[in-house]
């Protein structure tokens, strides 16, 4: 963890590779996360761009350099509720993406389960994103958000029964 501190704390500088590095090792996972929220690879790659973006012109109001990844996934699931929030202003243009994209779930269901992931508290949503969406372990999230690894655990558990008992309620 020393060396990514120091990266976070160059960053935190203004040292450009620095923060390059550091995008490099968190890209695959944003994207990830913002695929399976957002289900359009084009809005997925700029919703990742624009909270790179964002995360680079504000990185030294940081204040702990521990909480780098957590701070930039708070960003990155920021700016992909606002899309989802725009998507609902045209509901016609998301009722097509989700017919494309949707295999396994139904359109329905598939807007619901997304609807319900973005009504969950922000941190059981961070947890559950990049457990299932960028296959994190407890402990990885644990180290990355400053937590105790079984509040991880229980706040994942939490949230996850709280989107099962809303989905029975609205299938």
């Amino acid at each position: 963890m020393g060396q990514y501190l120091q990266l976070v704390r160059r960053a935190k500088q203004g040292d450009v590779e620095a923060f390059a590095s550091l995008y490099k090792e968190s890209y695959e996972n944003m994207y990830r996360f913002a695929l399976y929220t957002l289900r359009n690879a084009a809005d997925a790659e700029d919703m990742v761009s624009e909270a790179v973006t964002e995360a680079f012109s504000s990185i030294g109001r940081l204040r702990s350099e521990e909480a780098f990844r957590s701070w930039l996934f708070k960003i990155l699931s920021n700016k992909c509720r606002d899309k989802l929030r725009e998507y609902a202003r045209r509901p016609e243009e998301l009722d097509e993406a989700v017919l494309q994209s949707c295999s396994s779930q139904g359109p329905e269901e598939a807007v619901i389960v997304r609807r319900l992931f973005f009504e969950l508290p922000e941190e059981e949503r961070l947890i559950i994103g990049m457990h299932l969406f960028c296959g994190y372990k407890s402990r990885e999230i644990a180290e990355i958000l400053g937590m105790n690894e079984n509040t991880v655990r229980s706040r994942e558990s939490r949230g996850l029964k709280k989107m099962a008992g809303k989905m029975e309620v609205c299938v």
